[in-house]
C-alpha cells in the first residue's frame, strides 16, 4: 500500500499546488463560463423559455457541466508537461505503483472540476433556481463522478500526445461540439429530427440529462423528456470504466 497511497497523495497535492499558483488559469477557468452564462441568459431572456422557465435558469446546470468538462480534461495537460521535463519518466522508474499515477491525476482533475463548479455556484441566487437540499447534494455527488469521467477521457488523449498545443487544439475541437450537442445548450425536443438523433448518439447527452434531473429534482423545473436515470447512469458508468481500463492498460504497456 505504501507504493500506492503515498505516491497518489503526493502527486495529487503537487498538481493542486501547480493549479493554485497559476492565478490566470483559475480566473480564466471560472471567468469564461461566467461570461457565457451572463451573455446568453441576458440575450435570450425575453425570447427563449424552456418548460416555462427563463433560458438562463435552464442553462445554469449546463454551464456547470461545461466548467467541469474543461477543468477536468485540461488538468491532464500536466502529463505532457511532466513528460517534457522528464518528471514523468522519473515517476515511472520509481518504486511507486503506476496505478498511483492514474489515481493522482483523476483525483486532481476531479478536485479542480468540483471546486471550480462550486465557485460558479455562488451565482445560484441570481439564477432564479431554488434547488432542494437532496437535489443539490445528489447533483454534487454525480458531479464528482463526472469529474472522474472527464479526467479519464483527458488522460486517454494526453497520454498519446507530445505537445500541449496539439492537445489544446484537439480538445477544443472535440469538447465544444460535444457540449453543444449534449442537451445542455438547447432543449433536445425542440431541435430538428436529424439533430435530435445526433444528440441522442452523443454519450455526453446522457451525462447531461442525469445531472439536470438531479439538479432540478423536487422542483417544477425538472426535465421530462429525458432518458430514464438508470440508462444515463449505465452509460456514464460504462464510459468511465472504458476510459479507466484503457488508461490503466496504457500505463502498464
Amino acid at each position: 500500500m505504501s507504493t500506492f497511497l503515498l505516491p497518489t497523495y503526493s502527486l495529487w497535492t503537487r498538481d493542486l499546488k501547480h493549479f493554485v499558483r497559476q492565478r490566470s488559469r483559475v480566473i480564466g477557468a471560472v471567468g469564461q463560463p461566467f461570461v457565457i452564462w451572463i451573455f446568453l441568459a441576458a440575450g435570450f431572456r425575453n425570447s427563449v423559455s424552456v418548460d416555462g422557465m427563463e433560458y438562463g435558469a435552464w442553462l445554469f446546470p449546463g454551464v456547470i457541466l461545461l466548467i467541469a468538462l474543461f477543468a477536468a480534461i485540461f488538468s491532464t495537460i500536466s502529463i505532457i508537461d511532466d513528460r517534457t521535463t522528464g518528471f514523468l519518466q522519473g515517476v515511472l522508474t520509481s518504486p511507486a505503483s503506476r496505478t498511483s499515477i492514474l489515481w493522482s491525476k483523476m483525483l486532481a482533475g476531479t478536485t479542480i472540476a468540483v471546486v471550480q463548479a462550486l465557485l460558479f455556484m455562488v451565482l445560484l441566487p441570481f439564477s432564479g433556481i431554488t434547488p432542494t437540499v437532496a437535489g443539490f447534494l445528489l447533483s454534487l455527488l454525480f458531479l464528482t463522478g463526472i469529474g472522474m469521467l472527464f479526467t479519464m477521457l483527458g488522460f486517454v488523449l494526453a497520454w498519446r500526445m507530445s505537445s500541449t498545443q496539439g492537445f489544446h487544439a484537439v480538445m477544443t475541437l472535440l469538447l465544444i461540439p460535444l457540449w453543444m450537442l449534449s442537451g445542455a445548450f438547447f432543449p433536445v425536443d425542440g431541435a430538428a429530427d436529424w439533430m435530435q438523433l445526433v444528440v441522442r448518439l452523443n454519450p455526453l447527452y446522457y451525462v447531461t440529462a442525469l445531472f439536470q434531473q438531479l439538479f432540478f429534482m423536487g422542483s417544477s423545473m425538472a426535465p421530462v423528456d429525458v432518458p430514464a436515470p438508470w440508462i444515463s447512469l449505465l452509460v456514464s458508468g460504462g464510459l468511465f470504466l472504458l476510459f479507466y481500463l484503457y488508461s490503466l492498460r496504457s500505463l502498464k504497456a
